[in-house]
């Protein structure tokens, strides 16, 4: 039994270089190489025309008998809108109408007839007059070089092989009938017999034969080359919103990152606290919510300081003694006052204003006991934190309400040069936003730690909360050569390197690896791997990226 499985796996391996062998002399005309593969080819797209000038660039879809034509702007990628287009076809000038933003159609009949067709665009848009041409080929779209035939083809098609298949199928009925021969089964030999024929059939038939096989109707689809670049269609940029940038090289100053929080302005920004302690109680219409805003002097809660036994029978002695005093004055100044002839004026005067006295250092007396202390604010703003609730026993110095004007704040910075910043800063928050920053000063380090540097925020403080941390891009040394490109053009490759894509032609796009260094809150400096006037994705780039 082994001796006969041994034999088995001796003819298949036999059959298979059989037919490996005339599948190469069949592939191989006269002995010909056909050398490097050819570059990638795009077959999932319509028939198409690309025209670009130093304004404008234009895409033209052929489909169903209707040109489509996309008109953009050459350096940003934006979309042409209101353009006058008049198209000059082989039979013979018609305008095209507005399908939509940067979108406009007209009928094709001329593309019914296979070949190749100039065209001319006269673009209007504005102020500017352009003229671009290109050349719309249709043809009968070539059948993939790498499809092979299926085996009811291969056999359906065998009546009709060049001599030279026949000959090497000849070859392999020989070698079956040899095979089958030496094996012990006719039934195994039968069935390497017909194997090798089909194999031999598939290999030598040509290729032209599939050539009028149905075709798949192309349509447009994004897709990522072998070599690496990206075709993305026209109206799929649209989609994905794809803008460029034409680089251009220059010098820039050389940026530092920097940790940075959020901090309020020391000059419009308060504590309420309690001077001495005791109960707090709200203020007429009760406590204010977070975010209020309120006005300075305004009175935001109210303390009641507790009063013990032996300071309230003190006070009541005072009130006493002084209840006193009021009444034997009183008595005085009445008597001087009956007999102005007998006494001088003066006499009665300063019983008059030791009486007043009297009057008043009982009325404090009695407010000690009855009013409470008044919590204003000390600057006007929105009240940032709260801690007041009605009956909380409140210690001396403890903070009540903090107040912060929002639209002035500073930002604090850790850095290690004392001049960090200070011809320029910007600061970028974690959702992207960017901020632009006054140096205001910078601190003494301690014990040659990182110093401080204070930032005002010059731009809109919307969205910005005091403790919020943020990356502070200061300028800080020597000017450095390169290119100055948005953040938002580099992405991150499979191998964590930087990556921009370059935008070559209407539809295709190239990732370029580049070094980068930090410039500013918004924008990278290119220091390698980019050149001056090439076209960078500078929106988009992420969803390009993820194209496979």
């Amino acid at each position: 039994m082994w001796r006969h499985f041994l034999r088995n796996v001796v003819f298949g391996l036999c059959g298979l270089l059989a037919c490996a062998g005339l599948s190469g002399s069949a592939a191989a005309h006269e002995g010909h190489d056909h050398g490097a593969p050819p570059p990638p080819q795009v077959t999932t797209l319509a028939p198409r025309v690309e025209a670009v000038s130093a304004d404008f660039e234009l895409v033209g879809v052929l489909r169903d008998g209707m040109l489509t034509i996309y008109l953009d702007r050459f350096a940003d990628n934006a979309s042409v809108d209101g353009a006058i287009v008049e198209v000059d076809t082989p039979e013979g000038s018609q305008p095209a109408k507005a399908a939509g933003p940067g979108t406009y159609v007209l009928p094709a009949p001329f593309a019914a007839t296979p070949g190749a067709h100039d065209i001319a665009f006269t673009v209007a848009a504005g102020d500017t007059l352009d003229v671009l041409a290109g050349t719309l080929t249709i043809g009968a779209e070539a059948p993939s070089p790498d499809a092979g035939p299926s085996v009811p083809a291969a056999l359906a098609l065998i009546g009709g092989l060049p001599s030279g298949a026949l000959a090497g199928v000849a070859v392999g009925m020989l070698i079956g009938v040899f095979v089958g021969a030496l094996a012990v089964s006719r039934r195994r030999a039968g069935a390497l017999l017909l194997l090798g024929a089909v194999g031999l059939a598939a290999a030598g038939t040509p290729r032209d034969a599939w050539a009028d096989a149905p075709k798949p109707i192309p349509r447009d689809a994004a897709q990522r080359l072998p070599d690496g670049s990206v075709i993305v269609p026209k109206p799929t940029q649209r989609i994905l919103g794809v803008r460029t940038l034409v680089t251009a090289s220059g010098a820039f100053a050389g940026t530092v990152e920097l940790p940075g929080r959020v901090v309020p302005d020391a000059n419009a920004s308060g504590l309420v606290q309690s001077a001495v302690g005791g109960r707090l109680a709200p203020p007429e219409g009760g406590f204010k919510p977070l975010g209020t805003r309120v006005a300075a002097g305004e009175i935001l809660a109210y303390v009641h300081p507790p009063i013990g036994a032996s300071d309230l029978k003190d006070l009541e002695q005072q009130g006493y003694e002084l209840d006193q005093q009021i009444a034997l004055v009183k008595r005085r100044y009445e008597r001087l006052s009956a007999i102005p002839n007998a006494v001088t004026r003066r006499e009665v005067e300063e019983a008059e204003i030791e009486l007043n006295g009297l009057k008043v250092r009982r009325t404090k007396l009695e407010r000690v006991q009855r009013e409470p202390e008044a919590l204003r604010a000390p600057v006007a703003g929105v009240i940032a934190s709260a801690d007041a609730v009605a009956g909380q026993m409140a210690d001396p110095n403890t903070v009540v309400f903090r107040i912060v004007d929002p639209e002035r704040l500073w930002v604090e910075a850790l850095g290690f040069s004392p001049d960090a910043g200070g011809s320029g800063a910007t600061g970028r928050l974690p959702n992207g936003r960017t901020v632009d920053l006054t140096f205001l000063g910078a601190g003494l380090p301690e014990r040659a730690q990182a110093l401080p540097l204070l930032f005002s925020v010059a731009s809109d403080t919307r969205e910005l909360r005091p403790g919020q941390f943020l990356t502070v891009f200061a300028e800080a040394g020597a000017p450095r050569i390169g290119i100055a490109i948005p953040r938002s053009a580099v992405v991150r490759g499979a191998n964590g390197q930087s990556i921009v894509y370059a935008h070559i032609s209407a539809e295709r796009f190239v990732p370029l690896e580049v070094k980068t260094a930090p410039l500013d809150a918004t924008r990278v400096l290119v220091l390698a791997g980019l050149a001056p006037g090439q076209r960078v994705v500078t929106d988009g780039a992420e969803l390009i990226d993820q194209i496979r």
